[in-house]
């Protein structure tokens, strides 16, 4: 009967402590590597109280790569019309981290760009299918995600982030 006890307390605690982590919707702070190499800790994410645009993705997935593409045509407008900020980070690992620098190179991406090659952010933030885009606030506050991709998410992308961005609720 102890050990019942002991694992209805363990089980709850995990609830628990699953629940906080869930009202936590900030984003964590965690290394991860620019393009040239050097150490970024995601803690300094900031748009000056604008949106924030978080995308997983990674070289070998297609659905990632129709998405910011389909994006990047449209980028610029939806920075001079919202202030939004796209941040996309490739989990590509050490192996293929690579391919990433000429991948988006060769299409011009405005994003800032960061590569997670131990997938350390990913997991902080509960990513396992990519891709995967979190919508940031101006006060940093993770206030909406989507996973996956179909042709024109980007348009609903931009409603959240037109609305974040008048100050309204996205709820």
């Amino acid at each position: 009967m102890k050990l019942t006890k002991s694992i209805f307390t363990a089980v709850l605690l995990c609830i628990f402590s699953a629940a906080v982590a869930q009202e936590s919707k900030t984003v964590p702070a965690v290394d991860i590597k620019k393009l040239n190499g050097t150490t970024f800790n995601t803690k300094n994410i900031e748009n000056d109280g604008k949106p924030i645009i978080i995308n997983f993705w990674a070289t070998w997935c297609s659905p990632c790569k129709r998405e910011l593409n389909n994006i990047a045509e449209v980028y610029e407008d939806w920075v001079e019309e919202t202030g939004v900020k796209l941040i996309a980070v490739s989990i590509d690992d050490t192996r293929n981290m690579a391919k990433v620098a000429p991948y988006v190179n060769g299409k011009g991406w405005e994003y800032d760009v960061y590569i997670d090659p131990n997938g350390d952010f990913k997991r902080s933030l509960g990513v396992n299918n990519i891709p995967h885009t979190f919508l940031v606030d101006g006060k940093g506050n993770i206030v909406w995600q989507h996973n996956s991709y179909s042709e024109g998410d980007e348009d609903e992308l931009l409603e959240l982030v037109e609305k974040l961005s008048n100050g309204e609720s996205i709820d």
